[in-house]
């Protein structure tokens, strides 16, 4: 019993590392419930995988709206320094796009991994309870999902809501970006002063979504762990 407790200690210890290490194999294996039944091997179920991934998830916002900050003043720095030359100006907006880029990337990804296991989840759940004898159990377990998906709905809706303020600064900076590749002149760093004001008001909108997404992420994790 205590080298069962060892092995559920060390796993999760090491959720963050270790589900991705075993859905590589899953996916070698080219079957999703590989990576679910060998996770459950180790006393790890659809549950602890969803509140891992929604743990990711608000990581990553975390970090996209620290890239996106930074990125916005690298934009700004541009815009201040009309002084340094336009080569080294466009190359700094053009890696503060990249980086913006591969942030937003990774915070779409994180939340596609929470929906499938969401998904899974709920549709094992739902199954299960046909297989109750007990009637009082059965509609108790049935409360309990129509509540966990109402908050994983409310959880979801926020996540997709900071994702999409994403779109909008993505396609300012690419504009920018683009038009001084092609425009190396003052002329072009005069008009990305004039749409920063915009910019900004949509990194400011982007980030207040995010963090309220962040919240939802921190509240739906905490009613999961209490559930342990």
């Amino acid at each position: 019993m205590s080298s069962l407790v060892t092995v559920r200690s060390l796993v999760r210890d090491n959720a963050r590392r270790l589900p991705p290490l075993l859905l590589s194999v899953a996916l070698l294996g080219g079957c999703a419930s590989l990576y679910y039944d060998t996770m459950e091997k180790f006393g790890y179920e659809k549950r602890d995988i969803l509140v891992d991934r929604v743990e990711n998830a608000r990581d990553s916002q975390n970090d996209a709206q620290e890239t996106f900050r930074s990125s916005l003043e690298r934009f700004q720095s541009v815009v201040d320094t009309p002084d340094t030359e336009l080569k080294d100006q466009y190359a700094e907006i053009s890696d503060a796009y990249e980086a913006s880029k591969s942030s937003a990337e990774k915070v779409r990804d994180r939340i596609d991994k929470v929906e499938d296991v969401a998904d899974d989840l709920f549709d094992e759940w739902e199954d299960e309870l046909d297989k109750y004898e007990s009637a009082s159990l059965r509609r108790s377990s049935e409360q309990q999902l129509d509540e966990t998906r109402t908050q994983y709905s409310q959880l979801i809706s926020r996540m997709h809501e900071a994702e999409d303020r994403m779109d909008p600064v993505l396609r300012a900076f690419q504009d920018q970006v683009l038009y001084l590749k092609h425009n190396l002149n003052a002329q072009a760093i005069g008009s990305l002063r004039n749409e920063l004001v915009t910019i900004r008001q949509d990194v400011d909108e982007l980030i207040r979504n995010m963090e309220q997404s962040v919240a939802e992420s921190e509240a739906f994790i905490r009613r999961f762990r209490q559930g342990e």
